[in-house]
Parts: structure tokens; sequence; C-alpha cells
């Protein structure tokens, strides 16, 4: 099958599990607790870079893939270009999937990415170590959650203080699917 229809109808998949996931965590009622609030401030050049993703919730998109990094490129327009990339295991190849991402004016921590057309999906910035070493990122439901590193593992101490920053924030992190990235 062609490469690119096979991206393609991947990063479509991917934003509609999401817009879906979007539309049930709007229609959830008052008694829920997840916080999704971002960071309060967000250097987007010192954002920019190769950051490994070392857990995240399950989801179609990124199944069976290990050694997960995502590049992002600050463009002159001041738009992000977005590269993920991994090894998918049952396959046995390598996949890439192209996107892009803007910000949010006002709104700092929060971006939208598309790697479809003109389908926008929340990106959020929950927590950034004050070095910009890790990062805690979700959408607006607590079915995407993602913790990513500069570097390919993280101390335990520190990964599992994102991890309790997580649980406080309403995510269910028994679910977190931990990236082997050797």
């Amino acid at each position: 099958m062609n490469k690119t229809f096979l991206l393609w109808t991947s990063a479509l998949c991917a934003l509609l599990i999401t817009a879906i996931g979007t539309l049930f965590a709007r229609g959830r009622d008052a008694q829920n607790t997840l916080d999704t609030s971002t960071i309060d401030t967000l250097d987007i050049e010192r954002y920019m870079g190769t950051w490994y993703e070392i857990a995240r919730f399950d989801h179609p998109f990124e199944r069976n893939m290990e050694l997960v990094t995502a590049g992002y490129k600050l463009l002159p327009d001041g738009t992000v270009e977005v590269l993920n990339s991994g090894y998918n295991t049952r396959r046995g190849k390598f996949r890439q999937s192209r996107g892009r991402a803007r910000t949010i004016a006002g709104r700092p921590g929060e971006l939208e990415v598309t790697f479809f057309l003109n389908f926008w999906s929340p990106y959020k910035v929950l927590e950034l170590a004050p070095d910009y070493s890790y990062a805690l990122v979700g959408s607006d439901s607590d079915k995407y959650l993602w913790i990513l590193s500069r570097t390919p593992q993280l101390p335990s101490e520190i990964l599992n203080e994102i991890v309790e920053k997580a649980e406080t924030r309403g995510y269910d992190t028994d679910l977190l699917i931990w990236v082997k990235q050797h």
C-alpha cells in the first residue's frame, strides 16, 4: 500500500479520535475534576527541538510504537513544523507523521496541532521543567496524556514527580504505556 496514503489515513484517524474525545470531554458534568490548565508562560523557541516520548496513554495512531520522538521547528510565519516519528513493532518499520502547530494568543502553554488539512486539536503543556528538560502534555480530554523528555530516559525521582502531578490533575496514570527508547 502507498506510504503516503497510510500516513494520511493515520493522521486522519488521529484527528477524528481527538475530536471525538474532545466532544466527550466537553459533555461531562460539573463533577469532573480533570485539570487541563496549562503552564503560565511558554518560551516557544526554547520548546523547539527533539522530545522523546517517555510514556503515553494508548491510542490507535501510536499503537505498537517504540523509539517515539516529536520534533518541533519554529517557522518564519510563527507556526511550528511538527515531525512525529517512531518504530512500529508490529509492522517492523519506522513511521513519520508531519503536521503543524500554532500558538493561541493569550493562552500560554496552549497550542493547536493538525496533521490533516485544517482540523486542529488541542495540545496543552500542563507541566514543564524550569530548564525545559521534561513536559507533561495533554488535551481537553482525559484520554490523551504524554510525558516528554529531552533525553531518552528520566531519573526515577523526576518521573515519579511527573506521574504524581498527572494524578493530582485527575489523570488515571495506571493507563500510561511506557515507551521503549533503547
